[in-house]
């Protein structure tokens, strides 16, 4: 039985953001944005070019610091000036067009800053082939993605197929909240139903979702709840069992 300080701690957002302001060039592109995102739990950040998402989800990945306002982080103030920062509060973000490299392998690419060494002097050192190439492929097998060969170039894979090694590689390290940027563009019908089933998966990793997309159909596939934001704003945030596609767009 949970101890009600644990209870407690459950119950608290992994992250809350408050009063969030960001200024460009004299566009005003979030105005006091103030939203939780819980636990295991898939949320769609959902809103037209321009409506803001893009630019909330910079700031909590670390590419653009905010302006005004708090960032809180499992109820701990969060200073998140760069990627890095981020990453080491466990927030990985997964880009439409990720930041993978075509011409490395699988192996390379998942272990891609984090790369283990056999030894090292002054962080220098001979990388650890054997172990990146073991732990690539059961990395993959674990979000069931079944690929021929860790030594396999990721140009070489389909775009679905390169979302999954992104996936992939965010659960091997372990990260508390996984964003994924419009993951189902481009994609076949087979692929995006795959990408669908890996954010309905994460809660079962104990992973929290922002599941960012244009595509409303999707978002109710895969999320727990909705975020709609318009003109910098959030306009919309309601369980996905108590609104409807219809309401949504109303709002936008």
């Amino acid at each position: 039985m949970m101890t009600a300080a644990r209870e407690a701690n459950h119950d608290q957002p992994i992250i809350s953001v408050r009063n969030l302001h960001k200024w460009y060039s004299g566009v005003h592109a979030l105005k006091g944005v103030s939203l939780d995102f819980k636990r295991n739990e898939a949320v769609g950040l959902v809103g037209d070019n321009g409506a803001g998402k893009s630019t909330l989800i910079s700031i909590l990945a670390g590419l653009h610091p905010k302006d005004e306002g708090e960032i809180y982080v499992e109820g701990r103030p969060a200073e998140i000036n760069r990627p890095r920062d981020a990453m080491n509060l466990g927030i990985e973000t997964i880009y439409q067009y990720n930041s993978m490299v075509p011409n490395m392998s699988i192996a390379r690419n998942l272990f891609i800053g984090r790369e283990p060494l056999k030894a090292s002097f002054m962080g220098v050192g001979l990388l650890d082939q054997a172990r990146m190439r073991s732990e690539s492929m059961e990395a993959i097998a674990n979000v069931d993605l079944h690929l021929r060969s860790p030594d396999a170039l990721v140009g070489e894979l389909s775009g679905g197929q390169r979302q999954g090694v992104a996936i992939a590689r965010a659960m091997h390290f372990k990260s508390k909240v996984m964003i994924l940027d419009e993951p189902t563009n481009h994609l076949s019908v087979k692929e995006t139903n795959k990408v669908i089933g890996f954010v309905k998966s994460l809660k079962e990793q104990n992973v929290t979702g922002i599941f960012i997309s244009h595509n409303m159909h999707h978002v109710f596939a895969c999320c727990d709840r909705v975020v709609a934001m318009a003109l910098g704003k959030v306009v919309l945030d309601k369980p996905i069992s108590e609104t409807s596609i219809e309401e949504v767009h109303d709002v936008l």
